[in-house]
């Protein structure tokens, strides 16, 4: 079977091949910058269109009261990415993959099901993020700003052609665009510390906020980059699983990659939680931000045309990034699992469909946005359940195996994760 240049840059890592010779530089002679990169390419998807709609729409309608939900996900995050990036060091193979092999066929097969509803979800949240912000900026048609943003997609996953580091480079160099643009209009909107410290108080109000709360936490641990993230770790580091073979090695690996996940999910973080303040310092429920448009207008209104203006090229941004990670991610996915490879450009009609569909049929982007982030949410467990399982296994993780402690904070997560969203379902079937 003919694999495509992206397809064929997957591969090796999904088969735990390793790309950098055996006899690379061991990361303690390296310099620390040259270990950064994987955690910055999945930090992309934790600032996505659905955060910022998610993000806006929290802090319109409640305030800072929801700020405390941003901050527990990002800890999630950090804890997550660093356990699937942790297993891809120890065993140089990614997540879906060592699910393939561990588990029987039925249970890989349902995997991969929900693994590709939620690729159709994210790819609905970065491809309408992405024409929403065309449309803000030039005034494109949404329809044709959809496929724009497909089409940048792909140009910028070209990149991998060329090897890991220029990728990186990219996304994190469009991931830098975001955070200044929320940067610059957090000074303009300012932050009320008292409101911070209420918000930092765990808490909801009725029944829509645990909505936007179960939304907030689906955009902020996305189980794709689960996946995507441990196939960006084997090889990254030189022959991983020789050097961490001895408990020096070992310490010297974990050091940098966890280096890599704190600053990269810092810094998405900051930027999610700026999102949620300056909605709330400058809009109130009905105010019209609770649509991506409405956000933009008032920002113009309230702060200026350079607020507007830094709003739509950081949506911009976020919309191409996050969807070239997103179609990497696919990749991923349908490799470990299936072990099959279809087209990219097959691949990527297919879940564009439903993207493409919300704008011709001139469905609110907004609410769409909302709604897919709620779905993510729903699919986090079917990616943190086997990667706890997984990485909780000495056979498999040998030197790398969790702690106990860290087990249990994982189950922690994965159980607070479930019951929030049980408690929506049950509160949607009963009205």
């Amino acid at each position: 079977m003919y694999l495509s240049k992206t397809e064929a840059a997957v591969l090796p890592t999904t088969l735990g091949a390793a790309r950098t010779p055996a006899n690379a530089p061991a990361p303690g002679r390296r310099r620390l910058w040259s270990m950064l990169g994987p955690a910055f390419v999945a930090a992309v998807a934790y600032v996505d269109p659905g955060n910022f709609a998610t993000n806006f729409s929290g802090g319109a309608a409640f305030g800072y009261t929801l700020l405390w939900v941003i901050v527990a996900a990002n800890l999630m995050a950090m804890l997550i990415q660093s356990l699937t990036a942790k297993l891809g060091l120890a065993t140089g193979r990614d997540l879906a993959t060592l699910c393939r092999e561990r588990f029987p066929r039925p249970v890989t097969w349902g995997l991969w099901l929900q693994a590709e509803a939620v690729a159709i979800a994210t790819d609905l949240a970065e491809i309408v993020g992405g024409a929403v912000a065309l449309n803000l900026l030039f005034g494109v048609p949404l329809p044709i700003g959809g496929l724009i943003t497909a089409v940048v997609a792909f140009v910028l996953l070209a990149a991998q052609s060329r090897g890991h580091r220029p990728f990186e480079r990219v996304i994190t160099g469009l991931l830098l665009v975001v955070g200044l643009g929320f940067g610059y209009t957090l000074v303009g909107a300012g932050v009320d510390v008292g409101g911070v410290a209420n918000g930092m108080v765990p808490s909801f109000d009725g029944a829509d906020s645990i909505v936007l709360a179960t939304g907030i936490l689906g955009a902020t641990v996305m189980p794709h980059v689960i996946y995507v993230h441990s196939a960006l770790t084997p090889g990254r580091y030189g022959d991983a699983v020789t050097a961490g073979r001895t408990h020096q090695g070992r310490r010297r690996l974990l050091r940098a990659q966890r280096l890599d996940v704190l600053l990269a999910m810092g810094l998405a973080g900051l930027v999610n939680a700026a999102m949620l303040i300056i909605a709330a310092q400058l809009f109130t429920s009905g105010s019209g931000a609770d649509t991506l448009e409405g956000v933009h207008a008032g920002l113009g209104d309230q702060l200026g045309t350079g607020a507007a203006l830094a709003f739509a090229v950081a949506l911009l941004a976020s919309g191409f990034a996050s969807s070239s990670v997103g179609t990497h991610a696919g990749q991923v996915v349908m490799a470990g699992f299936l072990r099959r490879h279809i087209p990219v450009l097959t691949r990527r009609l297919i879940t564009l469909a439903p993207a493409l569909a919300v704008l011709v049929l001139g469905g609110d982007p907004t609410t769409a946005l909302v709604w897919s982030q709620v779905v993510l949410s729903f699919g986090i467990p079917f990616a943190l359940v086997p990667l706890l399982w997984l990485t909780s296994r000495r056979d498999l993780m040998g030197g790398w195996v969790n702690r106990r402690v860290t087990t249990l904070a994982g189950c922690v997560v994965a159980a607070l994760i479930i019951g929030l969203n049980a408690h929506l379902l049950l509160g949607l079937v009963l009205g």
